[in-house]
């Protein structure tokens, strides 16, 4: 994507996942919003976006991270929010193993607590190694740890699985986690 695809998909994260005012519109209890109404209130709001760009933007986002409707008429995110929504997916088993990318600076706390959602509604995981050092990088020194998401979901934790491939769950307790031998101490 190019930098003012970067900036629009960035702008439609903050509206789309944390703050719809933003962009003076509402979410429904799902994350949908009007692509009509996202495009007005984008524009009253000093961010012009054309039906094109926000295609574009759907298009080629490389984590793909909106989802337009079947009648191409409402826009969403597909999983990140820090607002209330209930994206609807269905419950999924998980493969034996997934990924999640952290910075090292936050190692001890996740030996501690595990892996909590914080702000966000659900915790992130990967089913690449590839995908979650990247995630890792965004936020420092990175690190990949290995989750046992089988044997959780054995223990009743629901997965959840995104259109862009991204694994949700609520939580992950610290003895489900593997660290690479140099920070498992």
């Amino acid at each position: 994507m190019n930098d003012p695809q970067v900036r629009t998909s960035k702008f439609l994260s903050l509206v789309l996942r944390h703050n719809p005012a933003t962009a003076g519109v509402t979410l429904d209890e799902a994350g949908w919003c009007s692509v009509a109404d996202l495009l007005h209130g984008c524009a009253l709001h000093g961010h012009k976006i054309s039906r094109e760009e926000l295609n574009e933007v759907v298009a080629d986002n490389d984590k793909k991270r909106f989802q337009f409707s079947m009648d191409g008429k409402k826009i969403r995110a597909v999983q990140g929010h820090s607002i209330e929504v209930d994206l609807k997916y269905e419950p999924t088993e998980p493969p034996e193993y997934l990924f999640h990318g952290t910075a090292t600076r936050f190692l001890d706390s996740i030996k501690k607590q595990g892996l909590l959602k914080g702000s966000r509604q659900h915790v992130h995981l990967s089913a690449s190694k590839e995908t979650a050092m990247n995630v890792g990088k965004r936020h420092g020194k990175p690190v990949v740890l290995l989750v046992e998401a089988h044997l959780l979901y054995s223990c009743e934790f629901e997965f959840y699985l995104t259109p862009n491939g991204v694994w949700l769950v609520d939580t992950v307790p610290p003895q489900y986690l593997h660290f690479p031998p140099e920070y498992d101490l």
